[in-house]
């Protein structure tokens, strides 16, 4: 990708998170990334294009901010570490977190998002899965455990969280809070024995 996509592309971003999916006009897009309505289209054809650019990038500015982040340490503690990495108070987190909702909200109403979003969701849980997986191996997790089910509940919660927090609902350090006992509610409830009924 040319840093003149990601450009607009940042800018995308900034506007969804600001002014919501509806509020992405191309000419306000223009105005943002300081380019012409011309180059957005030769480079996104149409604005279905740069919504759909613009998930795609959401996704991998998450990645920047979790992906090697505690690269060297057990898969428990990584684990726990890239979950909570996604409540945290910077702009980039912020930013990223509150379009990821614009996004997830608009794929109600647009068919189009729900499959790039699918397959974004999809691949989130499957590196959470990954990661409880791989502690188990370590003996960090009960090897009884759902990993596919743990991963899904567990992201879904810091969605859900994260919302709550953007809209005041809940603090960040209450999100926090809630996210670490469910991550062990979630991961120890085996070895407790306080596995609800199937």
């Amino acid at each position: 990708m040319s840093e003149r996509q990601i450009q607009i592309l940042e800018a995308a971003v900034r506007v969804i998170a600001q002014d919501g999916v509806r509020g992405l006009r191309i000419e306000k897009l223009a105005a943002e990334a300081g380019v012409s309505t011309a180059l957005i289209y030769y480079h996104f054809k149409d604005r279905p294009g740069v919504v759909r650019a613009a998930l795609e990038h959401i996704n991998h500015r998450a990645q920047s901010y979790t992906g090697a982040a505690m690269a060297d340490e057990a898969a428990r503690a990584r684990l726990e570490g890239l979950l909570l990495l996604e409540l945290q108070d910077t702009g980039q987190v912020r930013e990223t977190s509150i379009a990821w909702g614009e996004l997830r909200a608009s794929a109600i109403f647009d068919t189009d998002l729900r499959e790039p979003l699918r397959t974004t969701t999809d691949a989130w849980n499957t590196d959470i899965e990954s990661l409880i997986r791989r502690a188990q191996d370590e003996g960090a997790v009960d090897t009884a455990i759902d990993t596919a089910a743990a991963a899904e509940r567990l992201t879904a919660l810091v969605e859900g969280l994260s919302e709550r927090w953007h809209t005041h609902s809940i603090t960040l350090d209450r999100a926090r809070e809630l996210l670490t006992d469910a991550i062990h509610l979630e991961l120890d409830r085996e070895v407790r024995g306080t596995r609800p009924p199937a």
